[in-house]
């Protein structure tokens, strides 16, 4: 990997989880991506952005018609970065931030120029860190703003409700506004609030409620592994057995055939019993 690597990309649908040994910046010009870092989440927007630290665990998903900068950092390359220790300090722990008018105004143009001139992307990537620094330095590390849930909100985020809400379609698309909507909260504060009361993203939350289903389904059920995937909502059976293998550390065809067998098992042990059984008598 070269000293600075960016990126103009647009974030799919698709539900995206692992770590890398890089750091990265993450800097959107246009549409949300919901993304959550070791259980801490926030939407990225073109004025909020994120520094995910290597090895940090991530799990992100876009609405398809973003546009965001994606700027790889190797650690071992910032002593050669013009405030390559200063930089590092910025990449000391996750972080989420606001973006001014003006830096995201940078942003679109310098997307702008990668997209013309890729032979620049260096000198485009140096330019970009080189504003969110100037930017950020004068900026609290924290810009954390935790939501304490008084007893209204907890009565207005109803759990069994958003389950049954999520368990009725979960063919579909589930955005936050959704499920915002129906606690009559703003998809910001209610994401904050979700938070705080389950430590679990909106996002990370209906993804395993999913998955949850889809196990029952695989386990329990004849349905084609394909089949299953688009009745809970995954696009193809390749994400969908990616999804299901981080999750239970197994894939849907071999905990499918391992419950086959245990099954197997269970009726010829049955079947034993109840010879025996019949020779006793």
């Amino acid at each position: 990997m070269a000293l600075l690597d960016i990126r103009a990309a647009t974030l799919g649908e698709e539900y995206v989880a692992h770590a890398h040994d890089h750091h990265q910046l993450i800097l959107a010009t246009r549409g949300t991506t919901e993304l959550s870092i070791e259980g801490r989440g926030d939407r990225i927007t073109g004025s909020r952005g994120c520094l995910i630290p290597c090895g940090r665990h991530h799990d992100y998903r876009g609405d398809g018609r973003n546009r965001t900068f994606v700027l790889d950092i190797p650690a071992t390359s910032l002593p050669a970065l013009r405030d390559g220790e200063a930089i590092e300090r910025l990449f000391e722990r996750p972080r989420f931030f606001s973006v001014p008018p003006r830096l995201n105004r940078l942003a679109a143009s310098l997307m702008q120029q990668l997209e013309c001139c890729p032979a620049l992307h260096s000198e485009i990537a140096a330019l970009l860190l080189r504003a969110l620094y100037l930017h950020l330095e004068s900026q609290p590390l924290s810009e954390d703003t935790g939501a304490a849930l008084g007893p209204g909100l907890r009565e207005r985020l109803d759990l069994g409700r958003l389950d049954a809400w999520i368990d009725h379609h979960l063919a579909d698309e589930i955005r936050v506004e959704q499920l915002a909507a129906l606690c009559a909260l703003s998809a910001g504060h209610f994401h904050a609030c979700f938070r705080e009361l389950t430590g679990m993203t909106p996002l990370a939350y209906v993804q395993r409620r999913r998955l949850d289903h889809a196990r029952t389904l695989v386990t329990h059920s004849g349905l084609s592994l394909g089949h299953i995937a688009s009745l809970v909502g995954f696009r193809d059976q390749g994400s969908f057995s990616r999804a299901y293998r981080r999750c239970f550390e197994v894939s849907p065809s071999v905990a499918r055939r391992e419950s086959h067998t245990l099954a197997s098992f269970g009726q010829e042990h049955r079947s034993i019993g109840q010879a025996k059984a019949a020779e006793s008598t």
